[in-house]
């Protein structure tokens, strides 16, 4: 794999390193995330929940929060609509939560991924509308379903859109719609997940609730308690980990790890997350599998209960079944992959593609997306999956960071039936007869906006270093660095001139090797590299990732590695 360096600094852009108290390697980390001046370091190491921007600036905002402050002094039924990811369940739950503690009648739906599909179901909204619902309240989703939307309003059901998803150009006739990515809101930052924008309408609607006087403690529930779950929507969605986002996964993952929640609780016990403060990989793969596993197979209503239940009892049942379901959806997973690569193999006489796209009715709908991401990153190329039932396809995808997804499908949409998403990740439902169409189409577009060298699979480090500055200091000035994600991905750094001094598998297919540079030595792990053999004296050199190990109380550097290669003997 080839290495690329981020550029380094100009003279007059370098932080004031002793003013902020940190290192040289440090300081280039976070000048490779964009961050330059000391002002801006200090908020980005330091956050805080006062540095949020005032909800009150997101459009259609005041209007959605008089709205429900309405429904909820008169006593109207109130029915929320999630999405039924992990990002859906979590808004809704906070919703529910907050609308519930706050004295209103609340319900929630959470479409049937198979039987009702993604956003809004017209039957579904139907049903709400009969069940004496006059204010419907989406979750994650609603900005694109201008019909159903319509239906509803002509019916005398009035809608307020929270979603964070691209917005089409001619927007639903909703009541109000709280989506930051339109164009004239006012909101300053732009790529909340779709639990942060509901996060944003509590802030609101407690301030108009603690003014109407509806809270018998003058205060009203204490929103920190809710960012246990914003954390887990947000980390789940794979949203950047900047601004707005960063600080409330900041504390956020305090909350999580220290949560009071039975369901949280139980969630973590199966997943094996019991001890120990709880992170963003955590979350990614341990928490969010099981959480969507519900939402992928069956119904993700469980999910709500689970997260808003009190009872001990409940939630433990339910996160066994979460679990089970994961490992049913784990192998169908490896299935779907297997039969992909062997189709990617058999066109390979057709020439090199820059993208894939592959189709097949024995596939799960609930599950392609999962291996849209595992090969996007095997082959570095953005991937369309379509699972078949009759003569309708839902696809899902993943991109690539130089290739926006949402921009390429949007280039090819005379293809399809609907399409939605972002610039990482997508969804789409097309008619079986216009796939060979598209996937030419949608190939011309992906290879009109690549280079040779963007299909390159590379590794971007942050800086050279030696082991001597991978000390406590350093340590600390990493917790301060996290959470990492996208926008803000774990440090990668290099080491040269390194000896192997040592080398042995551990656990299930992992590599641990022992390497000196001069009179100091450390150890790496290679997780599932246990097919490298390196050998005791050879010269390498090393690229990987810095992480904090925490264990029974006491915190430790590990260096997870990211690649081996061979070099000079030191």
């Amino acid at each position: 794999m080839k290495w690329r360096f981020h550029p380094p600094p100009a003279e007059d852009d370098r932080l004031p390193l002793n003013e902020l108290g940190i290192s040289p390697l440090t300081g280039q980390i976070l000048r490779n995330r964009g961050i330059s001046g000391a002002d801006e370091a200090r908020k980005f190491l330091n956050p805080a929940l006062s540095d949020l921007p005032d909800p009150f600036t997101m459009k259609d905002l005041e209007k959605a929060v008089r709205r429900i402050t309405q429904a909820i002094g008169k006593g109207e039924k109130i029915t929320l609509y999630g999405d039924y990811d992990v990002d859906g369940t979590t808004a809704t739950a906070i919703l529910s939560l907050f609308l519930k503690k706050a004295g209103a009648r609340v319900d929630f739906h959470l479409p049937h991924r198979v039987r009702e599909g993604y956003g809004l179901n017209l039957e579904a909204i139907k049903k709400i509308h009969a069940s004496g619902t006059r204010l419907l309240i989406t979750a994650d989703c609603g900005v694109s379903d201008h019909g159903e939307i319509e239906w509803a309003r002509a019916n005398g059901l009035e809608v307020i859109v929270t979603d964070h998803h691209e917005v089409p150009e001619n927007l639903p006739p909703a009541l109000a719609i709280l989506n930051p990515k339109q164009k004239d809101c006012p909101y300053p930052f732009k790529d909340l997940a779709g639990v942060g924008v509901a996060f944003n309408l509590l802030i609101g609607l407690r301030t108009s609730l603690r003014r109407e006087g509806f809270f018998q403690d003058g205060n009203g529930p204490n929103l920190k308690e809710y960012l246990d779950l914003v954390a887990l929507g947000t980390v789940s969605d794979v949203v950047p980990l900047v601004g707005a986002n960063r600080i409330l996964v900041k504390f956020g993952l305090g909350e999580l790890s220290h949560s009071s929640r039975p369901g949280i609780a139980a969630l973590k016990g199966v997943s094996g997350l019991e001890a120990g403060p709880v992170d963003t990989t955590g979350i990614h793969f341990r928490l969010a599998p099981r959480i969507n596993a519900a939402g992928r197979l069956e119904d993700a209503r469980e999910v709500i209960h689970l997260l808003t239940s009190n009872d001990p009892e409940q939630s433990r049942s339910v996160a066994v079944r979460l679990n089970e379901l994961n490992s049913f959806r784990q192998r169908i997973e490896e299935k779907i992959l297997s039969q992909a690569r062997e189709m990617i193999e058999s066109r390979r006489p057709e020439g090199r593609r820059r993208s894939i796209v592959l189709a097949s009715q024995d596939w799960h709908p609930g599950v392609i997306g999962i291996v849209a991401s595992r090969l996007t990153e095997e082959f570095n190329c953005p991937t369309i999956l379509i699972a078949l039932k009759e003569n309708l396809g839902k696809g899902s995808g993943r991109s690539i960071d130089a290739f926006p997804l949402f921009e390429g499908l949007k280039a090819c949409q005379d293809w399809m039936e609907t399409f939605g998403g972002h610039a990482q990740a997508a969804g789409l439902v097309i008619r079986a007869d216009r796939i060979s169409d598209f996937a030419r189409a949608f190939e011309e577009v992906v290879g009109a906006r690549l280079s040779e060298e963007d299909a390159l699979p590379y590794l971007t480090l942050d800086a050279l270093t030696s082991l001597e500055q991978l000390n406590e200091p350093f340590l600390a000035e990493l917790e301060m660095l996290a959470p990492f994600g996208t926008g803000n991905p774990e440090p990668v750094l290099g080491v040269e001139n390194l000896k192997v001094v040592g080398s042995r598998l551990v656990g299930k297919g992992h590599l641990r090797i022992r390497i000196q540079e001069g009179r100091r030595t450390r150890e790496a792990i290679g997780f599932g590299m246990g097919s490298w053999h390196p050998l005791s004296g050879e010269g390498m050199r090393m690229a990987f990732s810095p992480q904090v190990n925490q264990y029974q109380g006491s915190r430790s550097l590990q260096l997870r590695i990211i690649d081996l290669q061979p070099g000079s003997k030191p």
